[in-house]
């Protein structure tokens, strides 16, 4: 006879499983938070669908049967098999987070410290941040499972949805007292480029020296014939260089504003240049409702980002 599992079924057997396990009705209540009548109850509804007795009972003992040790042993077995599965589907369910790959500097300062309020506000998402600033196509997306990407570039992603979401000022930056022991330099012209340090590569493919050459052009100051300053692979050495008085680095706002305010970092010449690169949201054009949050949330925490840093370009004498 093939038996149908129907949920009143199944209740019987969970019930009968709690108390064979436990010995006891009392017990088996206390674990599935029911009462030990319920418990009773269910597992006489089992033995009169089976038409056998599972329980020898006595006023002291309750004691499996040869029948019921039988079933005691395959279901428990069962819920067994049941809970690994599930187990492992949950696992599995949480390992799959969105693949988000992003320019490391923009992820280290201005990403990560966030991301606390975007999964507040979207409590099942799960993302993996991956720094890296190589270009980004459909073809590499597809091929790495990445589902979504930000990049600080000029844009220009013909087969990708790329929005922009951040512009970008450059601003020179250094310690306070970095400064304090080169007193003589007062105009950009003072600056020699042994202490510009640079972000050799802020983008894929970027023209070389191409930060301080942008800021230079556009404050009018000339652009050296060679420049001899130290060059890191990223924004964020070349600002932490800059924090320990090594020289003046080419800092760019969403990266140093906090350490503006916050007086680690001073701006020497407080002019802000417009940089030729801005930030990007990328994914491909059939997207899912995770990485249309993601961008949500991106869009919203810039514009508050940048009332702030409208705010403190206020303060500067030559404004943007």
């Amino acid at each position: 006879m093939k038996y149908t599992l129907s949920p009143s079924l199944l209740t019987w057997l969970r019930c009968f499983d709690a108390a064979a396990r436990n010995n006891s009705f009392t017990k088996a209540a206390a674990e599935l938070h029911v009462t030990q009548g319920s418990v009773s109850q269910q597992v006489k509804h089992l033995e009169d669908h089976l038409g056998v007795a599972l329980f020898h009972r006595t006023r002291r003992s309750l004691v499996l049967s040869q029948d019921g040790f039988r079933l005691a042993m395959a279901v428990n077995q069962s819920f067994q098999l049941l809970d690994d599965a599930l187990g492992q589907i949950r696992r599995s369910g949480r390992n799959h987070a969105l693949s988000l790959s992003c320019s490391p500097s923009f992820a280290m300062v201005w990403l990560t410290p966030r991301l606390g309020q975007l999964f507040r506000e979207n409590p099942d998402l799960s993302i993996r941040v991956h720094g890296e600033f190589q270009t980004l196509d459909r073809f590499r997306m597809e091929e790495e499972h990445i589902q979504a990407g930000i990049r600080f570039d000029p844009g220009n992603y013909s087969d990708l949805y790329a929005e922009q979401f951040l512009d970008e000022w450059l601003i020179p930056v250094a310690s306070p007292a970095f400064l304090a022991a080169h007193p003589d330099i007062k105009q950009p012209a003072d600056l020699p480029s042994a202490f510009m340090l640079h972000d050799a590569v802020p983008w894929d493919n970027a023209p070389e020296d191409t930060e301080w050459n942008t800021w230079l052009e556009g404050v009018g100051s000339p652009i050296p014939t060679t420049h001899d300053g130290q060059h890191f692979n990223l924004s964020q050495l070349a600002v932490t260089a800059a924090l320990t008085g090594q020289g003046v680095a080419m800092g760019r706002m969403a990266l140093v504003l906090d350490d503006l305010v916050k007086g680690r970092l001073v701006a020497p010449f407080a002019i802000p240049v417009r940089s030729k690169a801005s930030y990007y949201f990328i994914s491909t054009r059939q997207r899912s409702e995770n990485v249309g949050a993601i961008e949500t949330w991106l869009q919203r925490e810039s514009k508050r980002f940048q009332r702030a840093r409208d705010a403190w370009f206020k303060t500067l004498p030559c404004k943007p």
